[in-house]
């Protein structure tokens, strides 16, 4: 099994840590208590996990001085530990706790003629002792002046865990009702002919071959498609960069109903050989199509 446990000092990134492993595969736990590390990673393992992804921090109080011992023994057990210690100098978690306005976890409570920043400032550095027992074992990471983005890549990298793949979610809609909320990109077929106006073809759909033959023949329609196709080669890698999980990508017509259905269903045929392709006709589930 693959363990990766992210540990350090709070507001330095193991949240962005733990949600990105997540979103590569790994079966995630925030915040487990040290003495019960050993028995969840057997039971994970028995029940046929093979990556985890576990969050450890000054919660666990003294006994985080055993999380060396423990590491030693998932070790002898064949398990890959992978340890990173997310650290950020002071005055960076200051001000990430005062933008989010999170509690510290070491915060004292009730403190008398204390400041709330003088409380955070002792919290923070009670925290930076409770966990120097550990630093050492980790592979640290300074996050004072990361992106987030820039973080996310580097635990990827540490962990060597694949990036999960995008999603390329082609989506045809009609304007008369309205464009999608949720698209990224959109796109204008309501230039092409229309085969609502061919009597034969106007209860149909472009999932149908009359309608795709009628539009496969016009040159218009091979040029808007090559021209989507062809900014999507151009600027997927850039997405990835981003992280993403999806991109929608909207096509719309008059009715949802011809052409942008069309469009889509050619765009997830081109790109099915290479990227995750999912397809949603908004439209045509929004009403019945006559004939």
């Amino acid at each position: 099994m693959r363990v990766a446990l992210i540990t350090g000092i709070s507001g330095s990134g193991k949240s962005i840590a733990i949600n990105v492993l997540e979103d590569d595969g790994f079966y995630c736990i925030d915040n487990l208590p040290v003495r019960f590390l050993s028995d969840v990673i057997t039971s994970l393992n028995q029940a046929g996990h093979n990556s985890v992804a576990v969050s450890i921090d000054a919660r666990s109080g003294g006994s985080v001085a055993d999380l060396r011992e423990i590491v030693t023994g998932l070790g002898e057990m064949g398990h890959e530990v992978k340890v990173i210690f997310l650290n950020a100098r002071t005055e960076t978690l200051l001000q990430r706790y005062s933008e989010t306005r999170r509690r510290h976890p070491l915060s004292m409570r009730g403190a008398p003629e204390k400041s709330p920043e003088q409380t955070l400032i002792e919290a923070i550095e009670r925290e930076r002792e409770l966990m120097s027992v550990i630093e050492d074992i980790g592979i640290p990471l300074d996050t004072s002046s990361l992106h987030p983005n820039v973080l996310r890549q580097w635990i990827r990298d540490v962990v060597e865990a694949p990036h999960a793949p995008l999603t390329l979610l082609f989506a045809s809609f009609g304007y008369k009702h309205g464009v999608p909320l949720d698209a990224d990109l959109v796109f204008d077929a309501r230039c092409l002919p229309n085969p609502y106006y061919t009597s034969e073809l106007r209860p149909l759909t472009g999932l149908d071959e009359p309608v795709a033959q009628f539009l496969r023949e016009i040159p218009s329609v091979r040029r808007l498609i090559d021209h989507i196709a062809g900014f999507l080669d151009a600027w997927l890698p850039m997405y990835l960069q981003e992280n993403r999980s999806y991109l929608t990508v909207a096509i719309g017509c008059t009715g949802g109903q011809h052409r942008s259905v069309y469009c889509v269903e050619e765009l997830a045929r081109r790109f099915r050989k290479t990227e995750q392709v999912t397809v949603r006709h908004r439209s045509l589930t929004h009403r019945p199509i006559a004939g």
